[in-house]
């Protein structure tokens, strides 16, 4: 493949190799590429396939989306779809600007395929993004999620009004939305797992626009069970499953020091992990709820496998970092010669 032979090793070289900055650099690029409706057109004749479905009430041209994370303040949304997206999520965005946690907070671990983070919320706000959002000059073509965290300023008993000034900002511009309750990088956020604070939050939440909550794979089965009971009880349209991960199975030795970096762990190590959760909520829930499968997908059998395992969406993150675009046309390209 020339993004890994000749691309890939290109941007994990920028910065001296600080992950961080050859991200930085890329979301710049696509931002200047998205103002090029020319150059979007050729990549999106390449990269996108059509495989279209309709999940909880939204019709997505193709299951495979950006996951959160990959482009926090929505600098570059044109290019995605161009890149063979069906669906883009923005965020994790909060409802007070943050610059997030100390750097190094990014690190690849390049033979597990693999990523740690600990950014912590950084984005430039809810209002922010809601004033880049009503600037977009046509629309995105696919649908648009808005991934939602709790500022880090504000108390655990205030979430529920720091969650909601978020949504009242962008509920004009997302087609779904995702609670974000997940993250390991903001100090008590998974608390709001639990079945007062999650029965709070989507009391206030769910309404006109589809809201999923995003868990994370750590949860025992019995937690998981309780949280689904939660989402179906407050009408919650689907659930993203997963997160990134605090343990540290299934990292190649090489990687085992820069692995002990505080953070989440995504990718390849996540990936059993991921679809075990999918099918846990799939069978549940009886198929009631929606999964959005995510977590160490890198080719598309493990996309088949997720989706086989009951996931009706899936997203990309650590994998598309690893594959490029062309890991999404595979996918793609495989669901839509599938019967």
């Amino acid at each position: 493949m020339i993004f890994e032979r000749v691309v890939r090793p290109r941007l994990f070289a920028r910065g001296g190799g600080d992950a961080e900055t050859a991200h930085e650099w890329t979301l710049a690029r696509l931002a200047a590429l998205s103002r090029r409706p020319g150059a979007l057109a050729a990549l999106r004749r390449v990269y996108f396939r059509a495989a279209p479905r309709g999940v909880f009430g939204v019709r997505f041209p193709n299951p495979v989306g950006l996951a959160a994370g990959m482009d926090k303040n929505g600098v570059a949304l044109p290019a995605w779809p161009a890149l063979g997206f069906g669906f883009v999520e923005v965020g994790t965005v909060t409802a007070h600007a943050q610059p997030g946690n100390d750097r190094p907070r990014l690190f690849r671990l390049r033979d597990s395929e693999a990523v740690v983070n600990r950014m912590g919320f950084n984005n430039a706000g809810a209002e922010a993004l809601a004033a880049r959002l009503s600037a977009l000059p046509r629309p995105l073509g696919v649908p648009l999620g808005i991934s939602l965290g709790k500022s880090k300023v504000t108390p655990l008993d205030e979430a529920v009004e720091d969650y909601l000034a978020s949504y009242r900002a962008l509920r004009g511009h997302g087609d779904y939305f995702a609670v974000n309750v997940s993250s390991p990088n903001t100090p008590g956020l998974r608390s709001l797992q639990d079945r007062a604070h999650l029965d709070a939050l989507l009391a206030a939440l769910v309404g006109e626009k589809p809201v999923l909550v995003k868990i994370a794979p750590d949860l025992t089965e019995a937690a998981v069970a309780e949280l689904l009971e939660v989402c179906l009880d407050r009408g919650a349209a689907g659930v993203i499953a997963t997160n990134t991960t605090l343990g540290r199975d299934g990292l190649a030795p090489a990687d085992r020091a820069r692995g002990a970096e505080a953070g989440g762990l995504s990718g390849r190590p996540l990936t059993a992990r991921s679809r075990e959760l999918v099918a846990f909520v799939h069978r549940e829930t009886g198929g009631r709820l929606p999964v959005i499968g995510v977590g160490g997908i890198l080719d598309p059998d493990d996309a088949t496998r997720m989706f086989d395992a009951g996931a009706a969406l899936v997203q990309l993150y650590t994998g598309f970092i690893y594959r490029g675009p062309a890991l999404t046309r595979a996918i793609t390209t495989r669901t839509r010669t599938t019967p």
